[in-house]
């Protein structure tokens, strides 16, 4: 019919996914593992074997399983040891955590295609599910595994990207290691924002989104965010802790747009956004003083911008930034101590940072030497070298004999 509407009850609502990432950014098998150097030491826990040409043929899944791995818990061997076999839902168990371990190990993708065919949507259902539970008791480490295996299964599973973005969230806010909050935080945030992406209707990932937007100083951000919550949320409490949360943003959201007017060259829009803090709560924000000096510099009034300069140092000693700014100045105007002055401080600070980067880089190996040691590495990884039995109702797999990848058969 001519002139139908076509489109979507979501888009004629308003609701479409503005932002599409290409998978390299938005599948966990493919996009860059932050944290992934967090769990790995559970791979040791493992040993693999290869299913037996006998139960490839019996199995649904059989076409699948040719040349990959089984991977079995050491404690599981007792299992095959008595002969009575290993259910098939351990093995499952068993590939999840590995996945969950490292999502670019060679054969997850084998894994995911056994264990869609086997089992379908009610794996990584379950995957969530053992997730949460560990989530529950504390066990965050087994939470965040399950979380990231079931995102294997469905890079764009709803529930896994909420709960994987809340398992991160927590378990930086647990810790104290200043390069693990970093890789857990920004892992957190990018999931937040995944999932506002690809599902813009769910309200809880804006909820959280927003607060981390604040808490790095992205105020109009943390605004736009809170707003889409207060569109989608239907929880009363929620939405009148976030509506007092708006109103409280109201000045940050004017000074953060007074910031973006210097940024973008309009100095004068700048300046009359910002002026009117200096006689505010807000006059001890020292990116208030930075923004007005820059403005005060671009319009020619150099007088306000070096008193400005100075009084961001006066907050934040080690601001570069400011630094560069006066030394430019000094420069200009021909003061060759004052220019020489800052100069040397720069040099100082940049010598400084350098040796704490120098510093906390040997704090990271320390700790990872030291978690080697905890959990020793196997150079080669142990191998079962053949199935005796196996269960044509695919519920278990039998008796086993160990040996090594690098002996020979």
């Amino acid at each position: 019919m001519a002139g139908e509407d076509k489109r979507t009850l979501a888009q004629k609502m308003g609701i479409t996914r503005t932002v599409i990432r290409d998978p390299s950014e938005s599948d966990i098998q493919l996009r860059e593992d932050r944290i992934g150097r967090y769990f790995r030491k559970y791979l040791n826990k493992f040993v693999f074997d290869e299913f037996s040409p006998e139960f490839m043929e019996k199995s649904k899944a059989g076409d699948l399983m040719k040349g990959v791995p089984i991977p079995l818990r050491k404690k599981d061997l007792k299992a095959f040891a008595g002969g009575e076999g290993l259910p098939m839902l351990v093995i499952a168990e068993n590939m999840a955590w590995v996945m969950g371990c490292d999502p670019h190990f060679k054969h997850t993708k084998d894994y995911v295609a056994i264990l869609s065919k086997l089992y379908n949507y009610k794996l990584y259902e379950g995957m969530l599910k053992e997730g949460r539970d560990a989530a529950e008791r504390g066990a965050m480490d087994d939470a965040c595994i399950h979380f990231r295996a079931a995102l294997c299964m469905k890079p764009d599973y709803l529930h896994a990207m909420y709960s994987y973005a809340r398992a991160c969230r927590a378990m930086y806010l647990d810790s104290g290691n200043e390069e693990y909050v970093g890789r857990f935080k920004a892992e957190a945030l990018d999931y937040f924002e995944l999932t506002t992406e690809t599902h813009p209707r769910f309200a809880q990932a804006y909820y959280y989104l927003g607060y981390a937007y604040l808490n790095m100083g992205l105020y109009i951000k943390a605004d736009l965010t809170w707003k889409e919550f207060l569109r989608f949320s239907r929880n009363g409490k929620d939405k009148k802790e976030i509506r007092k949360r708006l109103e409280q943003l109201a000045e940050p959201v004017q000074i953060e747009q007074g910031y973006n007017d210097v940024m973008s060259g309009r100095y004068e829009e700048g300046l009359a956004r910002l002026e009117p803090f200096l006689k505010s709560r807000f006059e001890s924000w020292w990116p208030l003083h930075y923004y007005l000096g820059v403005a005060y510099e671009m319009t020619g009034r150099r007088g306000q911008a070096v008193a400005s300069f100075k009084r961001v140092l006066t907050m934040n000693a080690s601001h570069i930034e400011t630094m560069e700014e006066l030394a430019a100045i000094y420069r200009q105007e021909g003061d060759r101590e004052n220019r020489r002055k800052y100069e040397q401080k720069i040099e100082l600070i940049r010598k400084n940072t350098q040796e704490d980067q120098k510093a906390l880089k040997k704090e990271i190996l320390e700790e990872d030497k030291k978690l080697r040691e905890r959990e020793p590495e196997n150079q080669k990884p142990e191998f079962i070298e053949e199935i005796k039995s196996e269960d044509p109702e695919e519920k278990t797999v039998g008796k086993h004999r160990i040996k090594r990848l690098d002996k020979k058969k």
